[in-house]
C-alpha cells in the first residue's frame, strides 16, 4: 500500500514537497525537496522511512533547493529527467541566480526518461515525460496518485514563458499523457491544492 504526505518547505514560493512511501517496506521517494529543513528530516526519521531516491519533477530552483541537504542526510541519489539534468548545476538555467539565492548543487546520479519504472518494494512508480513547463518536466504515476510537478495544477497549468517552456507542448502533454488516465487519479501538484484527473478534465479552463 502506498501513502503520500506533503509539506511546504519554501514559503515564498509555496512549493509542495512530497514523501511517497510503501507501508510494507517503508521504502520512500522524496520528491521536489524545495529547501533544507531539519524539521522535515526529523519527520522522515519519525516515520522510519528508508528514502531510496530524491526525484525532481523539473530543474527550477524552487523544486531542487533541498537536494544537497537531504541527499547528504539520507545518503540517497538524486534523479531528474535527462533534458533538465544541466539545471541542477547551472544557476542561470535553474533561475536561482535571479531568485536571490544561488544554489550549490551537484549533478544527478540517476537520469530518468519517459516510461521508466521505479519500484518501492512491490509498488511501481511510472515516469511520464510531460514537456511544456520545462523540456524535461515529468510526472510520477503511482497507482491512483499522480505527482504532477508544475505541469498540471488545480484549474490551472504550469507557466510556459520561461526558457525551455512551450504552451503547445504543455497542452499536448496534459491532453495526451495525463487526461488519458482514470478520472479517479488524484493529482498532487507542485504548488496549490490536490485535485483529480476527472475534475481537471471538466473544469480546467486552460486546456480547451
Amino acid at each position: 500500500m502506498l501513502k503520500i504526505e506533503s509539506t511546504v518547505l519554501l514559503e515564498s514560493y509555496q512549493t509542495n514537497t512530497y514523501l511517497l512511501w510503501e507501508t510494507d517496506s517503508s521504502n520512500a521517494f522524496l520528491i521536489d525537496p524545495a529547501n533544507p529543513s531539519e524539521a522535515f528530516l526529523k519527520r522522515i526519521r519519525q516515520l522510519e522511512l528508508k528514502v531510496k531516491m530524491i526525484i525532481n519533477t523539473h530543474g527550477h530552483a524552487d523544486h531542487i533547493g533541498g537536494n544537497h541537504f537531504f541527499a547528504k542526510a539520507l545518503n540517497c541519489p538524486v534523479a531528474i529527467h535527462s533534458l533538465d539534468a544541466e539545471m541542477l548545476t547551472d544557476n542561470s538555467k535553474n533561475f536561482s541566480i535571479y531568485m536571490g539565492f544561488e544554489l550549490s548543487l551537484f549533478g544527478p546520479q540517476v537520469i530518468l526518461n519517459d516510461g521508466d519504472e521505479l519500484f518501492l518494494g512491490t509498488d511501481k512508480v511510472k515516469v511520464i515525460h510531460t514537456p511544456g513547463h520545462t523540456k524535461g518536466s515529468i510526472c510520477l504515476l503511482a497507482d491512483k496518485y499522480l505527482i504532477s510537478g508544475d505541469t498540471l495544477f488545480e484549474q490551472s497549468i504550469g507557466r510556459t514563458d520561461f526558457p525551455g517552456g512551450s504552451h503547445t507542448a504543455i497542452i499536448d502533454s496534459i491532453k495526451n499523457k495525463l487526461f488519458i488516465l482514470d478520472d479517479e487519479v488524484l493529482v498532487f501538484p507542485g504548488h496549490g491544492f490536490t485535485t483529480s484527473i476527472g475534475l481537471e478534465k471538466k473544469n480546467n479552463p486552460f486546456i480547451y
